[in-house]
């Protein structure tokens, strides 16, 4: 049998003839789809030698970084825009539904679930203290009992617990009761740089960005008979708002900290839940 030889123009065609003998029909799409635009990309740049190496060893770094308190590829996909455009093609537009954000690589499985109305921070905490409440209901106006809140954020010296060596610490669960509403006790969200200290930073540096995000809280909302919302609360008036270095920040989500009588702060949202779509008979196989 002869060997046959390829050329710029005819590789790619190889590699895809080959790629559709994957069994598995979704595989075979995105391997193909892959394999266009990477081939696509190096025409394009057409990089050296010296210059291909450097990016398999950024890619080979990043992933070095990662461990069980620190995900640098979730931090790399965000800062790149990549995480909000998953976000927005899988859960898209909700008409009065709340809007979504990206997770964020500090979300930790696992929080202690408290009673409603506790303080998510430990005594100590930096951070000015801060009540937020609200009530939870989903898209036909009924209060949404039962729903678990994950809450998260980063503490009032710009660090997340999973940075710090004391533990965990400014997150926790609450649930809901027949009335849909919320309240707990946090810090004051400021605004604080992503991680920059590894090979992700770098590449902000390099393209002359800043790695800073806006203050936030970040939710994530599970409920029966609703669709699972991940989203933040952004503080109106933060200085990063309109350069946030994940490009999470919707209008719809910026909300005021109004300063109360204790000397402390205080927020209002009322978040609206999209209903779980129903499932064919087929796609429940």
């Amino acid at each position: 049998m002869p060997i046959r030889s390829f050329s710029e123009k005819t590789l790619t065609g190889e590699v895809l003839r080959r790629v559709r003998r994957a069994p598995d029909p979704r595989l075979r799409q995105v391997m193909a789809s892959f394999v266009r635009h990477l081939h696509g990309f190096v025409r394009e740049v057409r990089p050296s030698q010296e210059e291909w190496m450097r990016g398999i060893r950024f890619l080979t770094e990043t992933g070095q970084w990662c461990d069980d308190r620190r995900q640098e590829f979730i931090l790399l996909s965000d800062t790149l825009g990549a995480s909000m455009l998953v976000d927005f093609i899988n859960y898209g537009g909700g008409g009065t539904a709340t809007e979504s954000t990206v997770l964020g690589p500090f979300y930790v499985e696992g929080a202690p679930e408290l009673p409603m109305g506790a303080s998510i921070v430990k005594p100590g905490t930096p951070g000015a203290p801060c009540e937020v409440s609200g009530t939870i209901r989903d898209a036909r106006g009924r209060f949404v009992a039962g729903a678990l809140i994950d809450v998260w954020q980063a503490q009032g010296d710009g660090l997340y617990d999973v940075q710090k060596p004391d533990g965990a610490n400014a997150r926790a669960c609450f649930r809901t009761g027949a009335d849909g509403r919320y309240r707990f006790r946090c810090v004051k969200p400021v605004s604080y740089p992503v991680p920059h200290d590894g090979p992700v930073g770098r590449m902000l540096h390099a393209t002359g960005r800043h790695p800073m995000r806006p203050g936030h809280l970040h939710f994530r909302i599970a409920a029966p008979g609703c669709e699972t919302l991940v989203t933040h609360l952004f503080v109106k008036g933060d200085r990063y708002l309109d350069s946030d270095a994940v490009f999470g920040v919707k209008r719809s989500l910026i909300v005021e900290f109004r300063r109360n009588r204790a000397g402390g702060y205080a927020a209002r949202y009322d978040f609206v839940l999209k209903l779980a779509k129903r499932r064919t008979p087929r796609q429940k196989r």
